[in-house]
């Protein structure tokens, strides 16, 4: 079956060794009902090929009874086929919700001020289904104590409600590395949301060393608005704080963007 949709043998004994339960999979009942629903989505087998190489637990799944009831819900909110697809790709799991959840996902963000016909509405549902109500709490409890109001919260969820995917703990670290720089407050991160997508260890750290380090020794005299610092990619930072100070901060920025990529390195190492 899988020779015939594209696979090679190589790929057959990687997508078993890492789903081994397909083998116990009925092929009349499950395999090939779900092949038959995944090329009608992807449109050919290679696309299929390629889609399970990366999510070959789908066939132990009953689709007709999760991703079809799904998707044509969400059609039905007004999501297009395409960003389904998208998701289906970037997002297996979330449309394997159970179709009672994803339901209660779409009413709850409805519920929160999400525009049905915005495009960003689909990650508002995923924004919600990612989390139980507990960590949801914290989560708003996190953004109020950054200094949003419940309507900057709201509008917040409407716009941007990818920064509600990102973990409590990362939003309580920023706002105490911001505090202890003292050059900027929080109001910065309100005015600034999507600051919190930046990276700690990649971005704010080296380039706050390099400021403190030019300051100290009076190579600057004031530090750039922080909308200016998160957003300004590291070449720019680089050729206008680093390069004309090579000596004064060039091993301490270097050293520091060399160990922040050591900990992605080994970050990713772990999950594997």
């Amino acid at each position: 079956i899988f020779q015939e949709i594209g696979f090679s043998a190589n790929e057959i004994v990687e997508m078993i060794s890492k789903e081994p339960s397909i083998l116990h999979s009925s092929a009349d009942k499950r395999v090939i009902p779900s092949l038959s629903i995944l090329k009608g989505l992807l449109g050919s087998t290679a696309e299929v090929a390629k889609f399970l190489r990366v999510s070959g637990w789908y066939l132990k799944t009953d689709l007709d009874k999760t991703l079809v009831p799904n998707m044509n819900f969400l059609i039905s909110c007004g999501i297009p086929t395409e960003k389904i697809i998208w998701l289906m790709y970037y997002f297996p799991r979330f449309l394997l919700q159970k179709p009672e959840n994803m339901e209660k996902f779409v009413a709850r963000a409805d519920q929160l001020g999400a525009n049905r016909s915005s495009k960003m509405f689909v990650h508002s549902v995923r924004a919600v289904s990612s989390m139980n109500n507990d960590t949801w709490e914290h989560k708003l409890k996190a953004f109020r104590d950054l200094g949003f109001s419940e309507e900057g919260i709201v509008r917040l969820f409407r716009v941007e409600p990818l920064l509600f995917c990102i973990s409590e703990e990362k939003i309580r670290k920023l706002e105490r590395f911001l505090l202890a720089t003292g050059k900027y407050d929080l109001s910065c991160i309100v005015k600034n949301p999507t600051s919190l997508t930046r990276s700690i260890e990649k971005r704010y750290e080296p380039r706050f060393q390099v400021l403190e380090i030019l300051e100290r020794k009076n190579l600057i005299k004031n530090w750039p608005s922080f909308s200016a610092l998160y957003k300004m990619t590291d070449n720019k930072f680089f050729e206008k704080f680093v390069g004309p100070h090579y000596n004064e901060v060039g091993e301490a920025y270097m050293k520091k963007c060399v160990l922040a990529r050591k900990k992605e390195v080994d970050s990713v190492a772990r999950l594997d």
